[in-house]
């Protein structure tokens, strides 16, 4: 089985799927919303857990991992912040080509990870996901409350309350508990949690392919050409560029490379909305992103020479 078999032609599918079913038979706003929240806080939490729990953490070797991570993100923010006058873009604006370029859509680098790596890959991508997810969400919750648009009365969640309520992180802090204290869990826990982990991929696909969305204004093709070019090749030709001299290999490297060369998720718009970003542009980047990654992300991988096309 190749690449093309086991991820891109089924995440494909799914995304189709997905906005099929949106548009058609499940039009109910609810149910998408429902399924949504169980994907991203139940099923995916459960697949991290026992990744994790799993895991032979020996193999990791965390600084290089961390720096190969932390720098280029950090880096390309940066850069997007610096282009607010020669892109002439008001402060929502800005905060959402800020998402746009950083935040990562979990479900989509799951899907590769294990097509590449198995059980190993999907260890490995929740690993560098306890890293990438809290330093996203520190410069994007950060960004949105200096450029949002949010009025005065507007309630904005502590940051330090979007990391400890993120579903994600609590699933690798579970999973690394269980690891590093070497107690296994009862037979028929391990067997509800890989139960629940079961759907995640699928669900979360779907849920995605519901979400795409596409409305475009006048300067917005300018806006979306940078937010595409930054986050699907870019960040993720940076982090290769700074963690091959640092050694890492294997499933360890792939994950490095996935999680920066995958789209911005949906999620990107429920912050953007709260704390007043430019939404419609957050949908249309997250649309384009989602379509053209299934084509970038095995570029990517054969230029970094993960993968054989």
């Amino acid at each position: 089985m190749t690449l093309m078999t086991t991820a891109i032609m089924p995440i494909g599918l799914l995304l189709a799927a997905g906005a099929l079913m949106r548009r058609t038979m499940l039009t109910d706003h609810g149910f998408w919303s429902g399924l949504e929240w169980m994907s991203y806080s139940v099923f995916t939490s459960a697949l991290f857990i026992t990744s994790i729990a799993d895991a032979d953490l020996n193999v990791v070797v965390v600084g290089p991992l961390l720096f190969s991570l932390t720098v280029p993100i950090s880096a390309v923010a940066w850069f997007v912040l610096s282009l607010r006058r020669p892109l002439r873009a008001n402060g929502p604006l800005l905060s959402s080509l800020v998402q746009g370029s950083i935040r990562i859509n979990t479900y989509i680098g799951l899907v590769f990870a294990a097509a590449l790596h198995g059980q190993e890959g999907v260890a490995a991508f929740a690993l560098a996901s306890t890293i990438v997810v809290p330093l996203v969400n520190v410069i994007c919750v950060s960004t949105l409350a200096a450029y949002g648009n949010t009025p005065g009365t507007g309630r904005r969640i502590p940051i330090w309350r979007e990391f400890l309520e993120n579903p994600l992180i609590q699933g690798c802090a579970i999973g690394l508990a269980l690891n590093l204290s070497g107690l296994p869990l009862p037979e028929f826990v391990l067997a509800t949690l890989e139960m629940l982990a079961a759907p995640a991929l699928v669900c979360g696909t779907l849920t995605v392919g519901a979400a795409l969305h596409f409305t475009f204004r006048k300067r917005d093709t300018l806006d979306i050409g940078v937010a595409v070019v930054l986050k699907l090749i870019v960040l993720p030709l940076a982090a290769a560029g700074i963690a091959i001299p640092l050694g890492l290999t294997g499933a360890t490297l792939a994950s490095v490379i996935l999680i920066c060369a995958i789209p911005t998720a949906p999620s990107a718009y429920v912050l953007a909305n709260r704390m007043g970003g430019d939404t419609r542009l957050m949908t249309s980047i997250t649309g384009v992103q989602t379509i053209l990654a299934v084509a970038t992300l095995p570029a990517i991988l054969t230029l970094t020479g993960l993968l054989t096309m």
